[in-house]
C-alpha cells in the first residue's frame, strides 16, 4: 500500500442513511438485535457507497458514532453526561453541544468501541480496498469535558484520556487493523494558542504502543460542525514541529481553503506520507474529474507521487449522501487519470 502512487482515501465518517437517522428518534423503542442490524445495513450500505466510487482505502464510515467522537463520552466512567445542549436555537455552532461534568476518575474499561467497529467493516468489506479505522485523540476529546478537581485544565483532562486511547489503539492493531488514523483537529484548530512541542509531545506518548505496528496517520483540519469551520484556518503556526509527530501520513485540509499554503505538503512529504484534501466537504458543489486531476497535478509539483495519498477535506458526515456519492467518484476518476500518465 505504501507504494501505490496517488492512493484514494477517505477521512473516516460518511453520511447516514436517512433511515438510520430515523432510528436515532427511535432508540428507547429498539432492542439491542435491531440496532445491530440497522448498523450492519448502514455499514454495508457506506462500504457499498465507497467501493462502487474505487477509493483504494475505505472506512465504516462511522455509522455507529455520533459525530466523530461525540458518541465517545458514554464510554467513559467518571464523567456525568450532560444531556441538554446550552443552546438549541439559532445558527449552529459548537456551543449546542453538550459538555461533559467530571465526576470521578476518568477511564474506559470496556474500550472505547472502535475496535468491535473495525470488526463489523471486516466482516462486512469485500476483499480488495486497505481497511482503515480512525479514533479521537486525547487533546480533541479533552474538548468537551469541563475541568474541574483533579482535572484543573484541558491538558490535565487530556493526560487523563491518553491511556484509554492508547488501550483502543494497541487493541485495533491487535484485532488486524493495518490502517490507524488517530483524529486530532482540535490540535490544529487550537496549535495557533497553544505550545505545539507540548501537543506533540502529547501526541507521541498517546501512540507510542503502535509506531511501527500499523500504517499510522493523523487528520489535521479546522472543524466541520455543520459545515462550519472553529478556528483561524493556518497550517503555519504548527510547522515545523508537527513534523516531529510520530505517524507515517499527515492529512491536511486544503480545498476548502483554495489550497492555500500548498507549498507546506514539501517539507511534510521530506519526512512523511502527505493525505491532501481535494474534495470541499463544507460545499455543495460537485467536483469534476478534471477539478480533481488539476489539484492532484499542483500536489504533485511538492510532493512525489508515491508519497501522495488524496481525500475529502475532512469526514463526509456533513454533506449530503447523493453529493458524496459523486464526490467520491470524481475523486477516483481524477488520481486514475492522473496515475495513467506518470
Amino acid at each position: 500500500m505504501l507504494q501505490e502512487p496517488i492512493r484514494t482515501t477517505v477521512v473516516g465518517s460518511y453520511p447516514f442513511p436517512g433511515w438510520l437517522e430515523l432510528c436515532g428518534l427511535h432508540l428507547d423503542e429498539l432492542g439491542p438485535d435491531d440496532l445491530e442490524e440497522a448498523l450492519h445495513d448502514a455499514v454495508t450500505a457506506a462500504v457499498t457507497d465507497q467501493v462502487r466510487a474505487g477509493l483504494d482505502v475505505i472506512t465504516d464510515g462511522e455509522q455507529g458514532r455520533f459525530d466523530f467522537n461525540l458518541s465517545f463520552y458514554a464510554r467513559f466512567e467518571g464523567l456525568e453526561l450532560e444531556r441538554e445542549s446550552p443552546r438549541r436555537f439559532g445558527p449552529p455552532a459548537h456551543d449546542q453541544r453538550g459538555r461533559h461534568e467530571i465526576v470521578g476518575q476518568l477511564s474506559a474499561p470496556r474500550g472505547l468501541g472502535a475496535v468491535e467497529e473495525f470488526e463489523r467493516l471486516r466482516e462486512l468489506a469485500p476483499s480488495g480496498p486497505m481497511l482503515k479505522a480512525s479514533v479521537p485523540g486525547p487533546y480533541t476529546l479533552a474538548g468537551r469535558i469541563v475541568p474541574s478537581g483533579a482535572y484543573p485544565d484541558r491538558w490535565a483532562v487530556a493526560e487523563a484520556l491518553v491511556a484509554s486511547v492508547q488501550d483502543e489503539l494497541v487493541r485495533l492493531v491487535a484485532a488486524g487493523c493495518a490502517v490507524v488514523t488517530v483524529d486530532e483537529p482540535s490540535m490544529s484548530c487550537y496549535a495557533y494558542r497553544e505550545d505545539t512541542a507540548r501537543l506533540v509531545d502529547l501526541f507521541n506518548r498517546t501512540v507510542a504502543p503502535v509506531v511501527g505496528r500499523c500504517y499510522l496517520g493523523t487528520h489535521l483540519c479546522f472543524g466541520n460542525y455543520k459545515g462550519r469551520a472553529a478556528s483561524k484556518r493556518r497550517y503555519a503556526p504548527m510547522f515545523p514541529a508537527f513534523l516531529e509527530l510520530a505517524v507515517d501520513e499527515l492529512h491536511l485540509e486544503m480545498a476548502s481553503r483554495e489550497f492555500s499554503e500548498l507549498e507546506l505538503i514539501g517539507g511534510v512529504a521530506a519526512e512523511k506520507h502527505v493525505a491532501v484534501g481535494v474534495i470541499d466537504v463544507k460545499s455543495t458543489y460537485l467536483e469534476t474529474p478534471e477539478d480533481v486531476e488539476e489539484r492532484i497535478r499542483a500536489c504533485l509539483d511538492h510532493v512525489p507521487p508515491e508519497k501522495l495519498a488524496v481525500a475529502p477535506d475532512c469526514g463526509l458526515s456533513q454533506t449530503a449522501r447523493w453529493a458524496a456519492r459523486a464526490k467520491l467518484e470524481a475523486m477516483v476518476e481524477g488520481a486514475r487519470r492522473v496515475r495513467a500518465t506518470l
